[in-house]
């Protein structure tokens, strides 16, 4: 799984892969790339699990006892992929050092997409072009074909899903800005995922990008020991590009992705799940988008606690969840840290209407650098249609506030993640806050349960530090003894700068009698 590197530690699997298959990439742009590897990457995945059947019903044994290895039926039954046998990674591999393989590939992609309907306009044909040299193309199926190799077959599908999610986040950051479009951080999916533990239920992401939200919420069930199927996904997506990553990342991990559906209008103007009422609502929708179609809109009615600005959709992506929110469904979602502020085009009226309604049940700042797309300052909502409902203690009358500015380390200079650690310390407080079994205290500079009395007193503004105040060591700040500490200290480089000065001259004065 892992070897040593330079010093000495052990290098994940999926990081020497990275670095390999960066290596082949040479002048390709990595936005492009993505599609490359992470096709094959998918490739490899739906060619191990068909093998893994292929050799069951070959067997003939048991329950397969008389069963036709080439029946598509047979596939169907099982929720696997039918691989026809020129698509199959065997194959491929017998091909790659042909100067065809990218041909073959592409071919083999088509193959696939006819077989399997869920799969028709998903997956990438960009293999044949010519600035992929077939030598690296061959070099790179070499690479994939070994992840998991010696692994059982039922594992290596678990592996290649972690290899994927890997890459997709390595291809973000490559991407820089533009990454950000089709990748959130997995460190903000795991928060927002911890805090809301969507066990049971229907999950939805009317923005989901390519499909983190929905694979981290598999993960938290699976992590919990709980069943999968307790849980279903709902999406949308208006970038196909970005829809297709999110196919593919969801078929790779066995998750249903049936309805997560693509249209280019987008959630507001084509909304692919009218009826939904969701249990959970996961999501991170782009940063202050002007161009939303909101005067298209003004009669929505969706638009419960106030008509949006046409100029941003921050309040319109907020009502949005809200109106798919089932009666007790709770929604978390990333939203930029001015709409906790803002008053104009009405926002701040849709606050309050917000607030009033007992529906804003956390709120969490965010640190600076977390996202790729954006250097805006972000904050979490956490909102629930009933804070009364038995399932947790009766918060009505009262929001938590998070103020986590100073979480997260550096990856890169222009990076953050949360730790593991972060993500318990935010994710914590908000359970003892929440559950009847919670022991919840305010902390200065950190978290602070305000009423809705209050919130009402500061104008609705929602902003964490307006409420959790300094921290204590902040507060027992000594302006004197600061003052004097610095003034020490500014002596103290005076006077080593006369004495350097002095020392200078003398050394000046006496260069100058040497050479008389």
């Amino acid at each position: 799984m892992a070897k040593k590197n330079g010093n000495g530690t052990e290098e994940p699997l999926e990081k020497q892969l990275w670095k390999s298959a960066d290596k082949l990439r040479k002048n390709i742009d990595a936005a492009e790339y993505k599609h490359v590897v992470l096709g094959l990457i998918f490739l490899k995945y739906i060619s191990d699990a068909f093998e893994e059947l292929y050799d069951k019903l070959k067997a003939g044994e048991g329950e397969y006892a008389g069963a036709d290895p080439e029946d598509k039926d047979e596939y169907k039954a099982e929720n696997v992929f039918f691989v026809p046998e020129k698509a199959r990674w065997s194959y491929l591999l017998s091909q790659a050092k042909q100067p065809t393989i990218g041909k073959s590939v592409d071919e083999a992609m088509d193959f696939i997409e006819k077989e399997n309907v869920s799969l028709k306009g998903v997956l990438p044909k960009v293999y044949a072009r010519q600035n992929l040299d077939p030598t690296s193309l061959g070099e790179l199926i070499d690479m994939i074909g070994n992840i998991a190799l010696g692994d059982a077959k039922a594992r290596s599908a678990d592996i290649l899903g972690h290899v994927f999610e890997y890459f997709l986040g390595e291809f973000a950051l490559a991407e820089g800005k533009k990454g950000g479009q089709f990748y959130t951080p997995r460190s903000v999916v795991e928060l927002l995922v911890e805090m809301l533990e969507p066990y049971k239920g229907r999950v939805f992401d009317p923005c989901c990008g390519s499909g983190g939200m929905f694979v981290q919420s598999e993960e938290f069930v699976t992590s919990h020991q709980g069943r999968i199927n307790d849980i279903s996904i709902y999406g949308q997506e208006s970038n196909q590009t970005t829809w297709r990553l999110a196919k593919m990342n969801l078929a790779i991990r066995g998750i249903d992705s049936s309805q997560v559906k693509w249209n280019n209008e987008g959630s507001f103007l084509n909304d692919a799940h009218k009826d939904l009422k969701a249990d959970y609502i996961i999501a991170n929708p782009p940063f202050n988008v002007s161009d939303w179609s909101g005067d298209l809109l003004r009669t929505d009615g969706r638009w419960k606690y106030g008509t949006p600005p046409a100029g941003n959709a921050n309040y319109a992506w907020i009502q949005h969840f809200m109106y798919h929110l089932a009666p007790s469904g709770q929604a978390g979602f990333v939203l930029a840290k001015g709409a906790l502020t803002s008053k104009s085009g009405g926002e701040g009226d849709i606050r309050k209407e917000l607030v009033e309604a007992d529906l804003i049940d956390c709120i969490v700042n965010l640190p600076a650098k977390l996202f790729l797309n954006t250097q805006i300052p972000a904050s979490l909502w956490f909102m629930s249609r009933n804070r009364s409902n038995g399932k947790f203690r009766n918060r009505t009358g009262e929001i938590l506030f998070i103020d986590a500015r100073n979480l997260g380390h550096l990856i890169n200079r222009r990076t953050k993640v949360l730790s593991e650690e972060d993500i318990k310390t935010i994710s914590d407080t908000y359970h003892n806050w929440r559950n009847t079994d919670g022991s919840y205290e305010d902390i200065k500079g950190f978290c602070a349960s305000a009423t809705k009395e209050r919130v009402a007193e500061l104008d609705y503004v929602l902003t964490p530090g307006r409420y959790v105040g300094l921290a204590e060591e902040e507060d027992d700040f000594d302006f004197a003894e600061r003052f004097t500490s610095l003034k020490a200290e500014f002596e103290a480089q005076l006077k080593e700068e006369a004495e350097l000065n002095e020392r200078i001259a003398k050394n000046l004065a006496k260069i100058k009698l040497d050479s008389e």
